[in-house]
């Protein structure tokens, strides 16, 4: 009786290795988590709000407020008004004990003579609008979980909104740096001779150049800023480390009898490069996405600091990174611990589900 049942393929026994490695499932859930996190941030059924200011400047965690941020409240203002909250007192300001002891003194006593006082209401409403001032009208700001920054915003939906920056920046620059970096290395791997000598010369001329200088001189000619800029940016000068690995790879096996079976039945070059030999290297490809995804997140901050990175509106976890700096000197670190927190978690979490997925697609690990 003949099998009807066909063999599994590639990609299929791929998966099913993967799925018994327990580590990778759970890098993978991870990676999963985050990316939903990145659809729903940029419908905006979450964090749409992430700019208004729900605290006080420079708000600490919940979990670590202390007595003294407890009597930090605001104030209820009139129907029509937004009021910003109020700036941390500045212990170098000669006005602030007098401030101070204004806000805390009682409203002198004037002898009227019997004759009502009829600026008494308006001093009242005047003094009760000073920052700090305690009263019967006096509210307490929400309760942040992670703190807010200086300008109040809730530093959880921040970290989620500049996620979303800063993921579509490493993983579409990757996809792109990787797709020029295997189309060139297959291509001059696989023909070599005049090919070969060309798509060196043009590989000598962008390594020549150190890549910082590489990534400015992009920026500088490019201009305008945006996400889509530093994608470009970072795909158009991080396609040399692909192309060097996958030419060699094209290399090695262009002269295999698989390769010279396809060519015996009459299969053209290019489905012999891409049908035939790509799948036995693709494990070689993801492995340098791996690298740059979390090479081009950390080049998006060095870009936000230089100038170059996001527009200014824009959040990403670069831009966190390079508002924390200042703010540390201060003693703020609240910022800093959840952007480096979620990047570590994500860079982590793809690198090991990439290196588990390198393994399952190898076709030498049984």
């Amino acid at each position: 009786m003949q099998n009807t049942h066909a063999a599994p393929g590639l990609w299929a026994l791929a998966w099913r290795r993967l799925r018994a490695d327990r580590v990778a499932m759970v890098a993978l859930a991870i990676v999963g988590a985050f990316m939903l996190l990145l659809v729903l941030s940029a419908s905006g059924l979450i964090v749409s709000d992430w700019e208004e200011e729900v605290g006080i400047n420079y708000a600490p965690p919940s979990f670590a407020a202390g007595p003294a941020d407890a009597g930090r409240v605001g104030r209820v203002s009139p129907p029509g008004v937004t009021r910003q909250a109020p700036p941390p007192p500045n212990e170098f300001d000669p006005l602030a004990e007098d401030l101070q002891a204004l806000q805390g003194a009682p409203a002198p006593e004037v002898d009227m003579h019997g004759v009502a006082d009829p600026l008494a209401d308006d001093l009242k409403a005047l003094r009760a609008q000073l920052p700090g001032a305690a009263g019967p009208a006096a509210e307490r700001l929400p309760s942040l979980p992670f703190g807010g920054d200086k300008w109040g915003h809730d530093v959880i939906k921040k970290t989620i909104k500049g996620a979303e920056t800063s993921i579509v920046v490493g993983l579409v620059a990757a996809l792109v740096a990787v797709g020029l970096g295997t189309l060139f290395g297959a291509v001059s791997g696989f023909y070599g001779g005049l090919v070969d000598d060309f798509f060196n010369w043009f590989y000598s001329i962008f390594t020549s150049i150190p890549s910082i200088l590489m990534i400015l001189t992009v920026a500088a000619v490019l201009q305008q800023k945006g996400v889509m800029t530093i994608v470009l940016i970072l795909g158009l000068t991080g396609w040399t480390g692909p192309y060097r690995l996958i030419r060699a790879e094209y290399i090695k096996h262009k002269a295999r009898e698989y390769v010279m079976a396809a060519d015996a039945i009459g299969a053209s070059s290019w489905r012999k490069m891409f049908s035939h030999i790509f799948p036995n290297v693709s494990h070689v490809a993801l492995v340098q996405m791996s690298i740059l995804v979390v090479g081009f997140i950390k080049a998006e901050v060095i870009l936000s600091f230089l100038g170059f990175g996001v527009p200014v509106g824009v959040v990403s976890w670069g831009s966190m990174l390079n508002e924390a700096q200042n703010e540390l000197i201060l003693g703020k670190w609240w910022q800093l611990t959840a952007a480096a927190t979620a990047m570590a978690l994500l860079v982590t979490a793809f690198s090991l589900f990439t290196d588990a997925l390198r393994d399952a697609l190898d076709p030498k690990v049984k």
